[in-house]
């Protein structure tokens, strides 16, 4: 009996002895394990970040991340190509009543779409909030969006905000309320859209009359953008005609604008004019080249209506 127990005793001190080793053995075959996984991991994590970058072009066009200024000019690229797909119409209103360019002795650098006080405006492109902001002489309530695609857009005058700064947001998503707020004579959007802070012509990716973009890409050249910013504003702008220019896609790096002038149309086309202070309806008819009757008819009022700055009138 006394020998049993010995051996059993025995045993199991070899039994401990042997543990640690089988241990050791197991964490040394492990390690090599372990640096392939990590050396995998680094590897995606590369690959994921030179996707992110290609997928997000703002990266490189952008040194800082700020809340402060709504836009800051740098240089622009001599060329850029802007990713249009994915987009989502800033609002679902097709009346575009003041254009981009010259306006009153200033610039005027976005495109103003008629709106109601409470309709729901929505980002353009996904992309990441920047500012969101009261300026009670300039924009009123406005919000800035960094979008991954390169441009920044601004959407100016609303009566709301729904979203905050350095929030995350996708194309379609509401971001405010249509309003009046700010410099403003009657509600409406004021949207502008920004490359390296510059502004240029959104009708050059917007088309606001057909409720679409102009192509799959915008391919900005520095050298051709102010024949291209002039002939956007005349087939899309107050009264433009929605003639398409020839689009940017996938397979075409080099695609153009048209230069050429649209096709003549004999299709009545309904034009818009924005009231100003001290405007009379027989001032408005005979800049618009049309009649008092023709202006009452067109927005059923009376000859005698009284006439508020900000007003927009059909003819």
């Amino acid at each position: 009996m006394n020998i049993n127990i010995k051996k059993l005793f025995f045993f199991a001190l070899s039994a401990m002895a042997v543990a640690p080793a089988a241990g050791q053995d197991l964490l040394a075959k492990q390690a090599p394990i372990d640096r392939k996984m990590k050396a995998v991991d680094s590897i995606v994590l590369k690959r994921l970040i030179i996707s992110e970058e290609l997928e997000n072009p703002s990266a490189d066009l952008y040194e800082d991340w700020n809340n402060v200024y709504a836009h800051r000019e740098t240089t622009l690229p001599d060329t850029f190509r802007i990713d249009l797909r994915g987009f989502c119409m800033p609002t679902d209103s097709r009346v575009v009543t003041s254009n981009f360019g010259a306006r009153w002795g200033r610039q005027h650098k976005g495109l103003d779409i008629k709106v109601y006080v409470g309709d729901t405006i929505r980002a353009a492109f996904s992309g990441k909030i920047r500012i969101v902001k009261y300026e009670p002489r300039g924009y009123g309530k406005y919000v800035v969006i960094r979008h991954h695609n390169g441009l920044e857009t601004i959407y100016g005058h609303m009566s709301k905000h729904l979203v905050v700064e350095n929030q995350d947001v996708k194309a379609g998503d509401p971001i405010g309320l249509g309003g009046n707020t700010g410099r403003s004579t009657g509600s409406h959007l004021h949207f502008e859209t920004r490359l390296c802070g510059v502004a240029l012509n959104p009708a050059l990716m917007f088309d606001f009359h057909n409720q679409d973009v102009t192509g799959d890409f915008y391919n900005f050249r520095r050298n051709r953008y102010a024949a291209e910013s002039a002939q956007a504003t005349r087939l899309r702008g107050v009264g433009g005609s929605s003639k398409s220019i020839s689009r940017g896609s996938a397979d075409d790096e080099d695609s153009d604008l048209a230069i050429a002038a649209p096709k003549a149309s004999y299709t009545k086309v309904a034009h818009y004019h924005k009231v100003k202070k001290g405007e009379t309806l027989q001032a408005i008819a005979r800049k618009c080249h049309t009649t008092v009757d023709a202006l009452c008819k067109a927005n059923r009022i009376k000859k005698t209506k009284r006439l508020m700055p900000g007003q927009i009138l059909k003819y």
